[in-house]
C-alpha cells in the first residue's frame, strides 16, 4: 500500500472579517477551516469555474429577459386596452343635457365604487385579460 500524500503547509494572512466568516462557516459545517479554505482555493483555481459561473449568469440573464418581455407584453396590453376603452367611450357617449348631467354626477361615486368592486373580483378570480390573449399575436396595422 502507498502512504497517503502529505499536504503542504502554507501560511495565509486573512482580514479579520474574512477570518471571522471562515470560522463561523467551518463551525456551522463542522469541518476544519483548513479543509474549507482548501476547497475554496481549489474551486477558485479550477479551469472550469469561470465557465460554470458564466453559464449560471447567462441562465439568470435569460430568466430576467423572459420576465421583462412578459412585463413589456402585459404593459402593452394594459395601455392598449385603456386607450381602446377611452376611444370607444368618447365616441359613443354623447354629452348629457344639464339636468341629466347633474344626476349623472350624483351617481358617479356609486358607479365608481361598483367599478372598483368589479375590478377587484376580476383580479382575484381571473382569468386575467393577459391570459386570454395568445402569446404569439402577429403585429398588424392599427385600426
Amino acid at each position: 500500500m502507498t502512504a497517503p500524500k502529505k499536504k503542504a503547509q502554507m501560511s495565509v494572512y486573512l482580514d479579520a472579517e474574512v477570518m471571522k466568516t471562515l470560522s463561523a462557516y467551518a463551525a456551522r459545517r463542522e469541518q476544519s477551516m483548513s479543509l474549507i479554505a482548501e476547497a475554496a482555493i481549489a474551486s477558485f483555481l479550477s479551469p472550469d469555474a469561470d465557465e460554470r459561473r458564466e453559464a449560471a449568469i447567462a441562465k439568470r440573464l435569460d430568466q430576467i429577459d423572459r420576465r421583462i418581455a412578459r412585463l413589456e407584453r402585459d404593459m402593452g396590453i394594459s395601455v392598449e386596452t385603456l386607450a381602446l376603452f377611452v376611444r370607444f367611450w368618447l365616441t359613443t357617449s354623447p354629452p348629457l343635457p344639464e339636468p341629466a348631467a347633474k344626476a349623472a354626477r350624483a351617481q358617479a361615486g356609486a358607479r365608481y365604487d361598483n367599478f372598483v368592486a368589479a375590478l377587484g373580483r376580476r383580479l382575484s378570480q381571473g382569468p386575467k385579460l393577459r391570459q386570454e390573449i395568445p402569446e404569439d399575436i402577429q403585429e398588424s396595422e392599427p385600426t
